[in-house]
């Protein structure tokens, strides 16, 4: 299955120990959508937003991948999963449940998503702005 990425599972690295089938693809942009960040977790999350973009990256993962990332993304409690098309083909993500008000993520989880940023080589611009919000 596809699954688009957009916050600390850029990190390859992390990723890669998370989900052992993953495979990165490529670098894709979710259309329509804005990065924000939310909840007492300070977590990563996409919203509807026009003519804006969020940037990510595209996995194929397991269905044993999929599982791991249900429990870390603490689903279908703090998420739940969205489905867009990308290329004609399903594409899974996940997108926070309660909408409450930003919440500037911690150093440490800021650390890992600019890590992963450069993993797939997204423009860190849309993470900036996301982070003045």
């Amino acid at each position: 299955m596809l699954y688009f990425a957009y916050g600390s599972n850029l990190h390859h690295f992390q990723m890669k120990k998370r989900c052992k089938d993953s495979i990165f693809l490529k670098k894709i942009n979710l259309k329509d959508f804005r990065l924000t960040f939310r909840s007492q977790y300070r977590a990563a999350d996409i919203e509807p937003c026009k003519n804006s973009i969020v940037p990510g990256g595209l996995f194929e993962i397991s269905k044993s991948d999929e599982k791991k990332l249900d429990v870390y993304e603490d689903f279908p409690i703090l998420y739940k999963k969205f489905y867009f098309f990308y290329e004609g083909k399903k594409v899974m993500t996940y997108t926070m449940i309660k909408k409450t008000p930003f919440r500037f993520p911690t150093e440490r989880y800021l650390n890992v998503i600019k890590r992963g940023y450069s993993d797939c080589k997204l423009d860190q611009k849309f993470l900036k702005k996301a982070l003045i919000n």
